[in-house]
């Protein structure tokens, strides 16, 4: 399947997917970084960014995602890649080492580890975030996305330093939320969504210790499902790699073989 991309750097090939309502611009804090050691792919999931949605009559879960990534990866001649994913891309991570066609899956945040209260939480959340973006004009997207006081209201439940997103970043990803045909249907399948099966690849799993969408103590159920301690990621919310780029730029590189 042909998806939006963004390709860069030399070495092993690692691919970068993004959490529901994203898009491959949220890894720009820490791309080149990465591209220093590694071929990073850093995509847009169907019906995200700028890719096309999935065919008719094809339910967006993280099922058919998964298969549109690995669609997309033997596209481009890409084999046994090193994958890391935040949120919905860190469960899509999970969910490519449990069918074993990866070399390594770093996931931060994953999605899939939450209670029924969490899980109705995180989708009104979403949900309420998704309507103000839809709804507010560009000029004052804006003028939020300058005053610091509007970038905190707009921000603070993805990231704990919302001084940390530039302007233009908050703006793109107002209208990537605002404009993904693939949002609505994928967070109805959250519903459904349990832990994948048990991991064929090796797996490294990442929180943020001041995450507010998805809290910290879901990372307690990761490690009891993973049989692994689970990494703390020190000062970040649900989007650590905006937060802290070294920080995350370390446990990926770590995560696909240091």
């Amino acid at each position: 399947m042909e998806l939006a991309f963004d390709r860069r750097g030399t070495g092993e090939p690692l691919i970068l997917i993004h959490g529901i309502g994203h898009h491959w611009q949220g890894w720009l804090p820490v791309l080149d970084r990465l591209a220093a050691a590694r071929d990073v792919i850093a995509i847009d999931l169907p019906g995200f960014g700028r890719s096309p949605g999935l065919p008719e009559g094809v339910p967006y879960t993280p099922e058919s995602l998964a298969d549109a990534v690995e669609s997309f990866c033997a596209l481009l001649g890409v084999r046994d890649p090193h994958v890391a994913g935040n949120s919905l891309g860190g469960y899509l991570a999970l969910e490519l080492a449990a069918r074993g066609t990866v070399r390594t899956a770093t996931a931060l945040s994953p999605a899939g580890f939450w209670s029924r209260s969490e899980l109705l939480y995180c989708q009104a959340m979403l949900r309420a975030t998704r309507r103000t973006a839809r709804s507010l004009p560009p000029e004052r997207a804006a003028e939020l996305a300058e005053n610091p006081v509007g970038r905190a209201l707009s921000v603070g439940l993805m990231v704990a330093h919302p001084s940390r997103m530039t302007p233009t970043a908050l703006l793109a990803a107002t209208q990537a939320l605002a404009s993904a045909s693939g949002f609505d249907e994928t967070l109805e399948s959250f519903t459904n969504v349990m832990p994948p099966a048990p991991p064929k690849s090796p797996i490294t799993i990442a929180w943020g210790e001041r995450d507010r969408l998805l809290p910290r103590r879901q990372a307690v159920r990761a490690a009891k499902w993973s049989g692994q301690r689970v990494r703390l990621l020190k000062g970040c919310g649900h989007l650590p790699m905006t937060d802290d780029p070294a920080l995350v730029t370390r446990v990926l590189l770590e995560g696909s073989g240091g």
